[in-house]
């Protein structure tokens, strides 16, 4: 077995992020995690007080790693094309990571969300706020992104749930988005939903 010092909290966080992607929030237990680490139990609570802080960590790098994904996929483009890729690569992280995703918006019940947590989350929301204010000029427009993210977060549970059945959702998130889009640029900032 490798030398207990030879663990860092990344190499930590690396193991357990495979093991999340491979069977969710069960498959995350300190001793599968120390087996795939070839090391015992005990040397993970050197970097994690307990199983609730690195399920914190994992949190924050999926939610750090969706922001990171929304601002490659939006760099260089216009306003309302950078939200469409934001909105799809939204919605193919969370289709592709889907116990990432739902350990980042859910977190483990017995988990109090972390300061880093909370900063990553809050990150991320200031990414769509921007995005959002970008294009309907307002740059606190609070309700266009709440919609937006709403918007996003429904559509990703509807397919994890596989409630749009065989067919998919069809033309229908384009239909969604246009239209959340359209009012976006119509409101002009204004923050009425009735403008």
């Amino acid at each position: 077995m490798p030398f207990p010092a030879r663990l860092s909290a990344s190499s930590i966080i690396d193991a357990a992020w495979i093991l999340l992607q491979e069977g969710g929030q069960d498959a995350l237990n300190m001793r599968a995690l120390a087996a795939a680490l070839g090391v015992r139990p005990a040397s993970l609570y050197r970097h994690f007080e307990n199983r609730e802080a690195l399920v914190r960590a994992l949190a924050e790098r999926g939610v750090l790693e969706l922001q990171d994904g929304i601002a490659r996929a939006t760099q260089g483009k216009g306003p309302r094309d950078a939200l469409w890729a934001a909105a799809s690569t939204y919605l193919n992280y969370a289709r592709n990571h889907p116990h990432a995703y739902a350990l980042m918006l859910f977190g483990d019940d017995s988990a109090q969300t972390s300061a880093q947590g909370q900063s990553a989350a809050k990150a991320l929301w200031n990414t769509l706020l921007k995005l959002v204010g970008d294009l309907s000029g307002d740059p606190d427009d609070t309700d266009q992104a709440v919609a937006f993210w709403t918007f996003l977060h429904g559509a990703a549970m509807l397919d994890r749930q596989g409630l749009y059945g065989a067919s998919g959702p069809r033309g229908g998130l384009d239909v969604g988005l246009t239209a959340l889009l359209n009012h976006m640029e119509t409101a002009g900032g204004s923050g009425d939903p009735s403008s």
